[in-house]
């Protein structure tokens, strides 16, 4: 089974990495200069995502936005071109549910499978194949690339039909937002009320707010270490796919609507390309130590 991948950026390039590593037939395209190590270690290299899928079994797509993948999906150079029947595109970039629904349909109009299959984890789990996986699709076509998923992530969980796995990832990116936010503001009145953020974050760690959220974001934030894992002005996108998610459904969603106020200040101060922990910086001014 040969693999392609289109999206060599922070999760993408790891993740083709482990499937090349695992023993299968890799190839690779990225708009940007990003295919060197993959290459390096032995996946051949392409110059257009139609020319990927004409010779790949199933194409795997990391890429930013819901435009980017109906660009490389559906576009004049798209695989939609050239893929062949039964071949099995997997969309793992984080994209709107319904534009998702869309692509799938007119891909199998084409003879073409299509999997919505987004991941929790980050930089860390996608080096690590420590990944959790939401997908959406059919259940049989799962079950054919599951060897597949496996070398990316230790929890593949099929969330339903086509666009399951999106809105699945929605829930979880609003979860990780406004618990964000929660930190942000419980380390920013810590640090105002005269007490160190690193120790009441090691508090808060053994008892009932601990979490993943609070051991990540909340450690860069008591350390001020703002370099990106996952650049902010991603998450600002993500949220508004929680938002138009929602709407659709008629769904309120108070916190979420607070923490992109703040997400829209973020950006709005030049700091989308900063990790998402830089939001406490919102929230407190520039002290040199505690009080």
């Amino acid at each position: 089974m040969k693999v392609g991948f289109i999206g060599l950026g922070v999760m993408g390039r790891p993740m083709a990495l482990n499937v090349l590593r695992r023993g299968f037939e890799v190839g690779v395209y990225a708009r940007s200069d990003t295919a060197g190590s993959l290459v390096s270690a032995g996946a051949a290299s392409y110059g257009s995502p139609a020319a990927l899928a004409e010779v790949s079994d199933v194409i795997v797509t990391m890429v930013t936005g819901t435009s980017d993948v109906e660009e490389v999906l559906l576009g004049p150079r798209g695989i939609v071109r050239t893929a062949r029947p039964g071949a099995i595109a997997i969309d793992m970039s984080t994209i709107a549910p319904r534009a998702t629904a869309r692509m799938a349909a007119e891909l199998a109009r084409h003879g073409i499978q299509m999997l919505d299959a987004p991941v929790s984890g980050g930089p860390a789990g996608a080096e690590n194949a420590t990944l959790t996986i939401m997908v959406g699709g059919d259940a049989e076509v799962l079950g054919r690339v599951r060897p597949i998923l496996d070398c990316l992530g230790t929890t593949v969980v099929h969330m339903g039909g086509h666009g399951a796995g999106q809105t699945a990832k929605a829930c979880n990116q609003l979860a990780l937002l406004v618990t964000t936010q929660g930190v942000a503001e419980a380390l920013a009145l810590a640090r105002r009320c005269g007490l160190d953020p690193r120790a009441v974050r090691r508090a808060l760690l053994s008892g009932l707010a601990a979490s993943r959220v609070l051991d990540l974001f909340g450690g860069r934030m008591a350390e001020r270490q703002f370099q990106p894992g996952i650049e902010a002005r991603l998450y600002h996108k993500d949220l508004h796919i929680v938002l138009e998610t929602a709407e659709s459904v008629g769904q309120p969603l108070p916190a979420a609507t607070v923490v992109m106020e703040s997400v829209d200040a973020l950006i709005g101060a030049g700091k989308g390309r900063m990790d998402l922990s830089s939001l406490i910086e919102l929230l407190e001014p520039p002290f040199t130590g505690t009080k």
